[in-house]
């Protein structure tokens, strides 16, 4: 560092405010850290990360803190670069593409013609279109609300966070959109704050998912399931969560879809077997005829579950890490093998497997990672793993055409 002496000594006299230094170690000018300082707090860490941050504002300095070994490292650098300002157009022109994809997926749900020639059922459903709008209204209700909740909450830490980025995906008979995303560009500053942030997406999500749901499964009817399929009919089965099956039993008073007979094995056997595998097809049994509300709020929850694997940059990823730290990177290998696993009954999740494993590894570490989670956040944290598991869906889709 091209400092005068005098400047070193005032940097480290404000360094020595707030930390029992050890030793100090400083660096040549072409590294981006300028000085490290090994050993101890003085303060409660969120005080003394306050403090030192602004006390070095007129040095153009940022403090990372770090755990080394049994005691604190304090690392400063050079201030980061302010975040480029994204461009709102493009935010905005992904919205009304994702508007549109999801209304034509929504009329996909209520077309009834043929589906066996694309391009006759692609210009049924655009002739229909506005017949997707419950769908539409109900699934985007849920996923602005998801991705404002981290809008929102990033603001509130004073994290450069951007306008939400939604995807559009117009192909019939799915959902609309493969959701949407926020990007971080400035790191947390603590990991409390990195919890806020990222829960507060899937909390105010599952808000809003939670009531289109049991309003969608209210306005959905049970009936049979066909015993056969001919060359012409196909269906899709909705795979279940803990909390959609026991949804179904509340308001429809049935385990669905009930088989027409249980093969000879015990019940519990049997949808112990079906939930992780999605066989036997329950044909010939009784399911709900799902509204297209109940499948914006299914859609909801399901979106919600896959941002909650607890991996990487996911918003799962984030609750493990505030709560184990590095240590949290020891269950990637298990999340990859249960997704490689499950990808025998729904291989969508080796796609999800092959981002995880290359996209998934790295952690957003806050500026301040000596800082621990309060009891109250540590809480919530568990509170939002418990809620993965309650929502996750083993095999989300079975798509059946005929004959079988």
């Amino acid at each position: 560092m091209n400092e005068s002496p005098s400047t070193n000594e005032q940097i480290t006299s404000k360094v020595k405010s707030v930390f029992l230094i050890d030793r100090v170690t400083w660096s040549t000018s072409e590294e981006k850290s300028v000085v490290r300082y090994f050993g101890s707090l003085l303060l409660d860490s969120v005080e003394a990360y306050e403090k030192l941050s602004e006390t070095l504002e007129p040095f153009d300095l940022t403090p990372l803190f770090r755990k080394h070994e049994d005691k604190h490292l304090i690392i400063l650098i050079k201030d980061l670069p302010e975040p480029k300002e994204s461009n709102p157009w493009i935010n905005l022109i992904l919205f009304i593409l994702t508007v549109f994809s999801v209304l034509f997926a929504g009329a996909s749900y209520v077309y009834t013609g043929s589906e066996t020639d694309p391009v006759a059922a692609i210009f049924g459903i655009l002739s229909n279109i506005g017949q997707g709008w419950p769908f539409a209204v109900s699934l985007l209700g849920i996923l602005l609300a998801h991705e404002f909740g981290h809008y929102l909450v990033g603001k509130y830490h004073k994290s450069y966070v951007t306008l939400p980025y939604f995807i559009p995906l117009p192909i019939p008979f799915s959902l609309g959109t493969m959701g949407a995303f926020i990007a971080m560009k400035s790191p947390p500053k603590n990991k409390r704050a990195l919890l806020d942030i990222g829960i507060a997406g899937p909390l105010a999500g599952l808000v809003i998912a939670i009531p289109v749901l049991m309003i969608g499964i209210s306005l959905s009817t049970v009936g049979d399931l066909p015993t056969i399929l001919s060359a012409e009919e196909g269906f899709m089965l909705e795979g279940n969560s803990i909390f959609y099956l026991i949804s179904k039993y509340i308001i429809h008073g049935q385990w669905l879809p009930e088989p027409a007979s249980y093969g000879g094995v015990s019940p519990i056997i049997y949808w112990i077997k079906y939930f992780f595998t999605g066989i036997p097809v329950p044909l010939g049994g009784m399911d709900i005829q799902m509204h297209q509300v109940a499948w914006a709020g299914w859609a909801g929850l399901l979106i919600t579950a896959l941002n909650l694997i607890p991996a990487g940059q996911l918003d799962g990823g984030h609750l493990l890490y505030t709560l184990f730290g590095e240590k949290s990177k020891r269950i990637l290998p298990f999340i990859l093998a249960v997704l490689v696993m499950l990808g025998f009954g729904w291989n969508g999740w080796w796609l999800w497997a092959f981002l995880i494993f290359f996209l998934g590894r790295a952690h957003a570490e806050p500026l301040d990672s000596i800082t621990e989670l309060d009891r109250s956040r540590k809480i919530l944290a568990l509170i939002g793993l418990i809620i993965f598991l309650l929502i996750f869906v083993p095999i989300p889709l079975r798509t059946l055409i005929g004959p079988l």
